[in-house]
């Protein structure tokens, strides 16, 4: 089965062995960001230097349209046939906002809530950076879709980390 797997990034290393993903998106921020793992190819690498808050004010490298759109592009580019995994530090905010506009723009238009539901099912500690939602709801035109989904997930239960969590590409078939 084809999924993306979010992790935080402590659980990275043993997901990339565990679960041979051929694609890898890397959520961290710029004191944080990692090189590409050896032996991993550098091309289907994205590492996105960006700080976890939804306030473009509070951070030097806060989220951007530009982060948005280079990981929606990076997703269209993976064809689903090996596991794409996704990870920031604690595998709760910025890759699990990652997961929801890839699953979103893989989807219909409409599916947004189903798919944030999905998500809380599987993560109960998901808190999606409302910043990146906010942006790729604009980016995929989805009318506050996407920010909506995300509010009626309610507050994620509060953990330092999370632990690794398969979210099916059939999500996005909702």
């Amino acid at each position: 089965m084809s999924m993306i797997l979010v992790t935080p990034l402590s659980a990275m290393p043993d997901s990339l062995r565990a679960y041979h993903p051929s694609h890898l998106v890397s959520m961290l921020s710029p004191e944080y960001m990692i090189e590409t793992p050896e032996g991993f190819p550098a091309p289907r690498h994205l590492r996105l230097s960006i700080n976890d808050v939804a306030d473009p004010a509070a951070a030097a490298a806060p989220p951007a349209l530009v982060h948005v759109s280079q990981l929606i592009a990076f997703g269209r580019g993976w064809n689903g046939s090996a596991p794409m995994l996704v990870h920031c530090w604690a595998g709760v905010s910025r890759s699990m906002a990652g997961a929801f506009m890839i699953l979103c723009d893989r989807a219909k238009a409409g599916a947004e809530h189903d798919i944030a539901q999905a998500i809380r099912a599987r993560a109960p500690h998901a808190s999606p950076n409302r910043l990146l939602v906010r942006l790729a709801d604009h980016a995929l035109n989805r009318g506050g879709r996407m920010v909506r989904a995300v509010e009626s997930m309610g507050p994620g239960i509060l953990v330092e980390e999370g632990f690794p969590v398969e979210l099916p590409l059939t999500l996005g078939a909702l």
